[in-house]
């Protein structure tokens, strides 16, 4: 439920107003808006009297919300988020764009990409440290060794990384981590999405294989309610009947999820495709669709990585699509 408070309505009775709420066993969310504030009401709001509530003088009106989600809903917070990474800001107008290996290979390999994507124009830095790989036999990533190696590359470069985990119990080797990304085979780990509601990290939450946006919403909605509200959302393809791409990239979710949601919404259209010749393509169609920001798959030999060769630029070719990317986004403008 959601009551819309009147212009010109004071803190105090705001407070006076949530007091009341919280009396009643509700959790109280408040939204400041450019013209209204908006109080969500989460929990057994039967016990909410719409007709005496529409009666108060500083009520404008009350909604029911049927939508699961809550913390993560648009009803409840009308202006989008902005998440700000080191001064790097994703939402409300502002676009960034995430670049850098599938993994982490070594100091060299991962200082030399973050210098040339940086000079390129990305503003974050990527790079998997822990890989979750469909094979037991293929490359896993270099573990805490891969995060040391990031934060090398960050103080080579200035730039904010970000890196995926899989096991809450590796939580503390992510404490200087900027971003933690929680992979799309993670999407519905709850264990793990409870725990990150209790840190205080921006958390990028990717979607599942074969998961709806309502899903999506719900795995954000855990690290929500956990008090952490600093979610960043990622399409980065689903699994249809097609094989030519290595997923199908579903760039309706961009508008769709910027309806139901305040949070950050960014694509990654290396593992949506799996083809480097595709990336540039869906890239400019994200940012034409309205995306935040996207997240590119970039080597400095694509040939001999260990990991998501065939997906990843190199980076001239990184350089080029961030070019376009920009006359995209100021033709929108």
């Amino acid at each position: 439920m959601i009551a819309i408070l009147k212009q010109g309505t004071s803190a105090e009775q705001r407070d006076h107003l949530c007091e009341w709420f919280r009396n009643m066993g509700l959790d109280v969310h408040i939204s400041e808006g450019k013209y209204h504030s908006i109080i969500g009401l989460i929990g057994d709001t039967s016990k909410v009297d719409i007709g005496l509530l529409e009666s108060l003088s500083i009520i404008q009106s009350v909604k029911r919300i049927s939508e699961p989600f809550k913390n993560a809903n648009r009803k409840f917070h009308t202006e989008d988020s902005v998440m700000d990474i080191l001064g790097n800001k994703i939402g409300g107008g502002h676009f960034q764009i995430i670049a850098g290996p599938c993994s982490v290979e070594s100091r060299e390999q991962i200082v030399s990409v973050a210098k040339s994507v940086k000079e390129a124009g990305a503003t974050i830095l990527r790079g998997g440290a822990f890989k979750p790989r469909t094979s037991p036999y293929d490359f896993q990533g270099l573990h805490g060794e891969g995060i040391s190696l990031l934060l090398d590359a960050k103080r080579e470069t200035g730039m904010p990384i970000i890196t995926e985990i899989m096991n809450a119990n590796d939580l503390p080797l992510f404490e200087d981590v900027d971003i933690i990304q929680v992979g799309a085979r993670n999407m519905q780990n709850f264990d793990l999405l409870k725990e990150l509601g209790k840190t205080h990290k921006v958390i990028l939450l990717k979607r599942g294989l074969a998961n709806t946006l309502k899903e999506l919403l719900m795995s954000a909605e855990y690290i929500m309610a956990g008090g952490n509200e600093t979610v960043i959302l990622c399409e980065r393809g689903i699994r249809t009947f097609e094989t030519y791409t290595r997923n199908t990239l579903d760039l309706s979710a961009v508008p769709l999820l910027h309806e139901l949601t305040h949070l950050p919404v960014i694509i990654d259209p290396s593992h949506a495709t799996g083809l480097s010749r595709l990336v540039e393509p869906m890239a400019l169609a994200a940012a034409a669709a309205g995306a935040d920001g996207l997240m590119i798959e970039v080597h400095n030999d694509p040939e001999h990585a260990l990991c998501d060769g065939a997906q990843s630029l190199t980076p001239a070719q990184f350089a080029a699509v961030v070019q376009k990317v920009k006359k995209i986004r100021e033709a929108l403008s």
